[in-house]
C-alpha cells in the first residue's frame, strides 16, 4: 500500500459495522476502490484508517484497492482523468470501468458506511 493513512485502525470493530462489511464483502470480486489521498492531509488521516480496516474486514483483495498518493498541490496519477479536487476521494468502479459511486472528503457518514449504502442503492436496489 502506498498510503500510510490506509493502514487499518487496529481498534476498528467490524461487528459494529456488520452490514457495511457484508456489503463490501458481497462485491469483493467485482468492484475496485481507487483512493486518492495524502499522508500529510488531516482529513485523510482522520478517515482512511477506518476505511482501510473496513476493506480488510471485508477481505477485499489487494488488486481491488488502488491507492494514489498525492502531493500537497494534489498532483498525481489520475487526478485530471477522475476530476479529483478534494481528498480523500474514493471512486468505486465495476469491472467495466464504470463509476458506481464516489466518496468525496466530507460526506455525512464515514467512507465505508457511506460507500456501502451507495453500493447497495446502485447495485442491489
Amino acid at each position: 500500500m502506498s498510503l500510510e493513512t490506509m493502514r487499518p485502525t487496529p481498534t476498528w470493530d467490524a461487528t459494529a459495522y456488520e452490514s457495511t462489511v457484508d456489503t463490501l464483502a458481497a462485491h469483493r470480486e467485482d468492484l475496485t476502490y481507487r483512493i486518492w489521498g495524502g499522508d500529510w492531509c488531516k482529513d485523510c488521516r482522520a478517515l482512511l484508517p477506518d476505511f482501510g480496516a473496513a476493506l480488510a474486514a471485508a477481505e477485499i483483495p489487494d488488486d481491488r484497492i488502488v491507492e494514489i498518493d498525492l502531493d500537497r498541490e494534489k498532483r498525481g496519477e489520475g487526478v485530471e482523468e477522475y476530476d479529483i479536487e478534494y481528498i480523500p476521494t474514493i471512486v468505486v468502479e465495476d469491472d467495466a470501468g464504470r463509476e458506481v459511486t464516489r466518496f468525496v472528503e466530507e460526506e455525512e457518514l464515514p467512507p465505508a458506511v457511506w460507500l456501502a449504502e451507495e453500493i447497495d442503492a446502485e447495485l442491489e436496489g
